[in-house]
């Protein structure tokens, strides 16, 4: 599964350091891009087009919910946030206090009250009705994941992918677990030479369903694997056509 993203991983390395004025156009169509494809998965509203208005300009939408431009803004800061971290500790551990700051940076215009807070209620999946882990274990399954995630010896993306997987599963916050689970997975790719893999928000029907057979049916990661590897290909053609343009 990885073969073909490896080989096109090897092609961007020797291209390394990349120029600054690519560099500068892939960050702003990042930015922008995965913002619209993360916040729309979750039902916002904005296009593409209007993210790209509220990040780039600070307009508003016309007729949009003020929620989903603090979302767009939020978003945008929790990039901003784990670039910072892939960049000042790229070979360092992830810590649950990052993990914490990444939801809070999301939440914290929207629902200041519960930005990197963990729940204390107990939570069901609004479609599925599948019940998550109860809010008392959230503290010390967060302490757990944290360690399993730094001591796994696993390929970036599979280890990127088993993480989404994981947090999303403890549910240990009370909203916003999806976009923290994609920013998270980001995290590793980006610490390891990869650059942001955006899951589409057409692509939103099989993710859920992929992410619903491990939890409820504990069929393999392969199908979330999949996307991610997937993603993670989009990604790597797209630096290596920008640079070759």
């Amino acid at each position: 599964m990885f073969t073909q993203v490896d080989q096109l991983k090897q092609q961007v390395d020797a291209l390394r350091p990349l120029p600054p004025a690519v560099t500068s156009e892939l960050r702003n169509r990042y930015l922008v891009r995965y913002t619209y494809h993360s916040n729309a998965i979750e039902g916002n509203t904005l296009t593409q087009s209007e993210t790209e208005l509220v990040l780039n300009y600070g307009l508003t939408v016309n007729n949009k919910p003020m929620r989903d431009h603090l979302e767009a803004i939020g978003h945008k800061d929790a990039i901003n946030f784990i670039e910072y971290l892939a960049d000042e500790r790229l070979a360092s551990d992830i810590l649950e206090f990052d993990i914490r700051q990444i939801h809070a940076m999301i939440l914290r215009r929207e629902q200041p009250d519960q930005a990197g807070m963990y729940r204390t209620i107990n939570v069901q999946g609004a479609g599925s009705g599948y019940e998550y882990p109860n809010a008392g274990f959230v503290p010390s399954l967060m302490g757990d994941f944290v360690q399993q995630l730094n001591q796994q010896q696993r390929h970036p993306i599979e280890l990127a992918t088993w993480a989404h997987y994981k947090l999303v599963t403890i549910h240990p916050f009370v909203d916003g677990h999806g976009r923290t689970a994609r920013l998270l997975m980001n995290l590793i790719l980006l610490q390891s030479g990869y650059y942001i893999a955006v899951i589409q928000q057409e692509e939103r029907l099989e993710y859920i369903a992929a992410l619903e057979g491990v939890q409820q049916h504990n069929e393999p990661l392969d199908r979330l694997l999949q996307l991610v590897v997937r993603a993670v290909k989009r990604s790597l053609q797209e630096v290596l056509l920008t640079v070759r343009n």
